[in-house]
Parts: structure tokens; sequence; C-alpha cells
């Protein structure tokens, strides 16, 4: 009986983990990529061969493209598990990387910023 809990623990704590972006921000930090990127000497190439295709990509109105990653470790929050409730809505939470990087007209880092925050996503009933 102890092993069929057990399992059934492990098998809900795993069910309610998701991760979605670019897998590359999984271990990076905000030093991390400060010692990856140099403002006015970093490549757009170099960039890619780092981090992967972006998430998103845009441009300002001066046409300098900003390039950003993210990526999302989101976990099942309990109320997910309670009954009847849980058909109500969802509601996860957990930590969010994201990298932005601005280019300039000559496909160099402009600047950079690295952000890792708190984010709650909430659906249903827990909006």
């Amino acid at each position: 009986m102890k092993k069929i809990l057990t399992a059934l623990v492990v098998g809900l704590t795993l069910a309610g983990c998701a991760s979605s972006g670019n897998q590359s921000l999984r271990n990076e930090t905000e030093a991390s990529v400060s010692a990856k990127l140099t403002e006015g000497k970093t490549t757009r190439s170099e960039v890619q061969q780092m981090f992967g295709s972006p998430y998103q990509t845009s441009f300002t109105s001066e046409g300098e493209e900003i390039w950003t990653y993210q990526l999302d470790n989101l976990q099942a929050d309990a109320v997910n598990f309670i009954p009847v409730v849980g058909a109500l809505g969802t509601s996860h939470s957990g930590k969010r990387k994201q990298l932005v990087v601005l280019f300039n007209s000559k496909n160099i880092v402009r600047r950079y910023s690295m952000t890792d925050s708190d984010v709650s996503v909430k659906t249903g009933v827990f909006r």
C-alpha cells in the first residue's frame, strides 16, 4: 500500500509540471548572459548560435530588430486537484525567464535585458 501511495504522489507531482519556451535559457542567469553577450560586439549570428531561434521578433520605429527569448516553468497549483473545483478552471504558478536583445542596423547587440520573475496563469473561475 505504501508503494502505491508513493507512486501516486510522485505521479501527481510530475503531472503538474510544465515547461514551455526556449530551453536554452534553463540554466541561464543575469550573470551568465552578461558573460556571453557584449553590447557593441556580439553579433546576431553569435546570439543565435548561443540561444537558438527567438520566441518572438519585432522591430523598433528605426528598423532595429528585437529578439525575445522566453522560458516558462510552471507547476499546477493544489486547487486544480480539488474535485469539482478543478473542473471550473486551472491555476498554475512558477518562474519565467526572459531575454530581450536589441540589435543595431549592423546586426550587433546594442542592448539586452535578462529577467527572472514569478508568473501566475489562471483560467476559468480563478481569473
